[in-house]
């Protein structure tokens, strides 16, 4: 069990470690949760990244304490705000509860900006949510579509951004009631301004093109 903050300093040096320790003893996941109030920076994200360990690969571990990390959409610190995006995304697969019906608006509120890495984290969990809770997809598809309106601190972000959002609408295109807006949108960014967003909008074009002409595939 983890009894001072020095030990759970020892333990963060190894994620995948404490990660297992959390997932055994409700004491060290306890510790594991607190220590992203910690001071020192080492302790802190070591204990995020254990907990995003933890939302991989035993998301049940984590899900009674749901309301916690949907608290931290609020806080200051956006490089939790990034992990809790992250873990409530996992949390999806196993929420009998539906407890994210709660966070929804809240969840997705990144995506018109001002902040591109807060968007795209937002935009690539919406894709793991809808897989996980198919009767969201058409919902997470409009709030993923809203990237096109955004407003970030460059155009080149918004381009890095519809980037993240093509792959996360590529991800969920059979899921939802009427893919035809979504197909648009990636058709428009077949001529975006960033190579590499060009790219992923032709891609998910060829797959799906290839997909039609050959769908016993």
């Amino acid at each position: 069990m983890a009894n001072s903050l020095a030990e759970l300093g020892k333990a963060v040096s190894n994620p995948c470690g404490l990660a297992r320790k959390a997932i055994r003893d409700s004491a060290w996941l306890e510790a594991t949760m607190n220590g992203l109030e910690a001071d020192t920076a080492l302790i802190k994200y070591g204990c995020a990244k254990a907990l995003r360990i933890i939302s991989e690969t035993r998301p049940v571990a984590l899900y009674p304490h749901f309301d916690f990390f949907a608290r931290l959409l609020n806080g200051d610190n956006r490089i939790l705000r990034w992990e809790a995006l992250f873990v409530l995304s996992q949390l999806a697969s196993v929420d009998k509860e539906n407890r994210f019906a709660a966070v929804f608006d809240k969840y997705f509120s990144p995506v018109p900006g001002p902040v591109m890495i807060t968007a795209a984290n937002a935009i690539r969990g919406g894709s793991r949510i809808a897989r996980a809770k198919p009767a969201l997809a058409d919902r997470i598809a409009e709030e993923i579509l809203k990237v096109e309106q955004a407003r970030y601190q460059t155009r080149e972000c918004r381009n890095v951004a519809v980037g993240h959002a093509i792959i996360a609408l590529g991800e969920i295109l059979d899921l939802v009631s009427h893919p035809e807006p979504l197909l648009d949108f990636v058709r428009r960014h077949s001529k975006n301004a960033r190579p590499a967003t060009r790219k992923k909008a032709g891609q998910l074009l060829k797959k799906i093109q290839r997909r039609e002409s050959n769908p016993a595939a």
